[in-house]
């Protein structure tokens, strides 16, 4: 006996996934995706798996990857309805990473997971996504968005993101020649970049009602949703220029945990406090947070984004070279023997 069927077909729109919305998410893709292409792109966005040509002019190429999301940042993003510059962080997070070891990033691929598609938001999102690639010279060439009903509450996503990038294998940066007497430079950073921000969050709240209008001359909200900031292109010009021993990419654990991770066995960076400023974002979070300059260098990169260690005999023209792109360049400190001390000092 064959049971009946049911009265109504369901369709998988009925379920929650809609398919159109995603085939017009891709359309509003492709010209973003288009911006960033780059020499080495064989096929992009649309098939199944994106080609890559290592760039000919490498004569003995590592590649290297990275992978990384947003966070919690992402919280402020759907509660102030800010989506345009989440993919940028999204981006640097990775590209920042991989150029911590004297890698040009290559191509980049994202995922977008959601409950439902809306196709404005996911379109602000990649856009922000493209732009981080395009300012870092790094194709977009593909990535994944998924529907998931019942995944995610209602305007909420998740965001991840892979990068790729390349080395010469003579010239990988791995810090094994920082030794006591190089210089500490800090790059400065745009902000809180996307790491802490659980801790951001308890101050939005302990301070709910007694937000200042504004930061570091920003609107408030834009001040602590400023994207993270692209190094890669100033970097590398100066990596071309200078011989530089090693970077550090300051993200989650902040200076004292991020540059242990360049410093060979036995040395010490010491930090001078006060050799770069204190913007009105860091002094009002730790004011609001109530907590002492150890923990401010820990928990966020406190103004500095990003590290360089070199010479002392190249401190100068490295540092000039770099402020000539746009960078604020901030003489931070020295590497020391690192006897009994802990491998970060801020004194």
């Amino acid at each position: 006996m064959t049971s009946a069927l049911p009265p109504t077909a369901l369709s998988y729109k009925d379920a929650g996934v809609d398919i159109d919305a995603g085939d017009a998410l891709v359309e509003r893709i492709k010209p973003l995706a288009k911006r960033t292409m780059r020499e080495g792109v064989l096929a992009g966005i649309g098939g199944f798996g994106a080609l890559f040509e290592v760039p000919k002019h490498y004569r003995e190429p590592v590649l290297v990857s990275g992978t990384d999301g947003v966070g919690t940042k992402l919280k402020l993003a759907f509660e102030w309805q800010m989506h345009d510059t989440v993919g940028i962080d999204l981006v640097a997070m990775s590209v920042n990473d991989v150029l911590v070891q004297g890698a040009e990033p290559l191509f980049f691929l994202d995922y977008f997971a959601c409950g439902k598609l809306d196709v404005n938001t996911a379109a602000a999102v990649v856009g922000g996504i493209a732009r981080g690639c395009e300012l870092s010279g790094c194709a977009l060439i593909g990535g994944e968005t998924a529907e998931m009903p019942g995944m995610y509450p209602v305007g909420e996503y998740d965001l991840a993101g892979f990068c790729v990038g390349a080395v010469e294998k003579s010239k990988i940066l791995s810090g094994a020649d920082v030794k006591p007497g190089d210089v500490v430079l800090g790059l400065a950073s745009s902000g809180v970049h996307s790491n802490g921000f659980s801790l951001v969050r308890k101050c939005l709240e302990r301070a709910a009602g007694n937000l200042p209008a504004t930061l570091d001359g920003k609107p408030f909200k834009q001040a602590i949703m400023e994207p993270t900031r692209l190094y890669v292109k100033n970097v590398l010009a100066a990596l071309a220029a200078h011989p530089i021993k090693a970077l550090a990419h300051i993200t989650g654990g902040g200076l004292l945990e991020n540059l242990p991770r360049v410093l060979p066995v036995g040395t010490a960076a010491h930090l001078v406090k006060g050799s770069w400023p204190k913007t009105e974002l860091f002094a009002w979070l730790q004011a609001t947070a109530g907590i002492d300059d150890f923990e401010m260098n820990r928990t966020f990169n406190n103004g500095i984004g990003m590290v360089v260690v070199i010479a002392a005999a190249h401190s100068a023209a490295c540092s000039a070279t770099l402020r000539a792109a746009g960078e604020q360049v901030y003489q931070i400190g020295v590497i020391a023997e690192r006897g009994d001390q802990a491998a970060v000092l801020v004194r």
